[in-house]
Order: structure tokens, then C-alpha cells, then sequence
């Protein structure tokens, strides 16, 4: 077992894991971060996917003792406090949100797309978010919700 600290949204945490643990390992069964979906468990699907230092990860393919004092967001890092990120909002108001399980993963790569490009085009959108598959929506809707909150988009208005 190894001992290490994690930063996750925010927050130092010690933590102690066996080498071959994944953060996706680590970030449900130690820290209880749930929102980080378990879905392939073989880097295919996205549901998995965290920011780390900036950029998106599959926390499902990366041990976690290899995240040693990097910044780390999940999805309960997203929201400020008790208000919902405008990705978030918007997710919800567009019907981007069926049953739910690729939406973390989805929501923050858009949100590292938007931080690295404010005005992406469609085209943009859909290539950020193409390693989060989603079986329920069809994309379009997905789209449409990050697209709202771009700059320009009507949530930008």
C-alpha cells in the first residue's frame, strides 16, 4: 500500500492505495466522489473522465499514486458552492440529461474545451466531447447546451 496526498476539488487528501488502484478507484471507494462513473473500465467510453492540471483525463486508465499533488476537478468540483456551473444549468435546461451517466465526463470536457476556446464552433463541440459516449440523446442536444453557454451563445448574452 502506498500513502500519498490527492488535490480534488480543492481539497488535500491523504489517501493510502495499492499501486495497480485507479483514481477512478480511489476517487469512489476512499474519497466517496461518485459522480465519476465507472463505465467500460477500459478508456473507451468517457464516463470516467476528470480534469487534471487542466486537462481531461480517463481517471479510469491513470493510477491514482501517479496523481501525487495534482490538481485534480470531478464533477462535484464543478458547481461554486450550492450553484449549479452554467454547464450544469444549461445541461438541464436544453434536456441535455437523460439517464445521466456520461454527463459528468461530457460536462468536463466541455468545460476544458471552453476555458481553451470561449467561441467554439459545432464542429468544435462535437470533437471535444467525441470520447464521451452517450446512448440516450443523440448528441445534438449536448451540443446545443454547451454551444448556449460559449461566448456569444444565449446564456453568454
Amino acid at each position: 500500500m502506498n500513502k500519498f496526498d490527492l488535490n480534488v476539488n480543492g481539497e488535500r487528501h491523504t489517501v493510502e492505495a495499492a499501486p495497480n488502484r485507479t483514481l477512478m478507484e480511489v476517487l469512489r471507494d476512499n474519497l466517496g466522489l461518485t459522480g465519476t462513473k465507472k463505465g467500460c473500465d477500459m478508456g473507451a467510453c468517457g464516463a470516467c473522465t476528470v480534469i487534471m492540471d487542466g486537462v481531461t483525463i480517463l481517471s479510469c486508465m491513470t493510477q491514482a499514486v501517479r496523481c501525487r499533488d495534482r490538481e485534480i476537478t470531478t464533477i462535484e468540483g464543478l458547481a461554486e458552492k450550492d450553484r449549479l456551473h452554467p454547464l450544469q444549468e444549461s445541461a438541464i435546461e436544453h434536456g441535455a440529461v437523460q439517464c445521466g451517466y456520461c454527463t459528468p465526463g461530457w460536462l468536463l470536457s466541455a468545460k476544458v474545451l471552453l476555458g481553451q476556446n470561449p467561441k467554439p464552433t459545432r464542429h468544435e463541440v462535437a470533437t471535444a466531447i467525441a470520447g464521451n459516449f452517450c446512448r440516450c440523446t443523440g448528441y445534438q442536444k449536448i451540443i446545443e447546451s454547451i454551444l448556449a453557454v460559449s461566448e456569444g451563445g444565449e446564456r453568454a448574452r
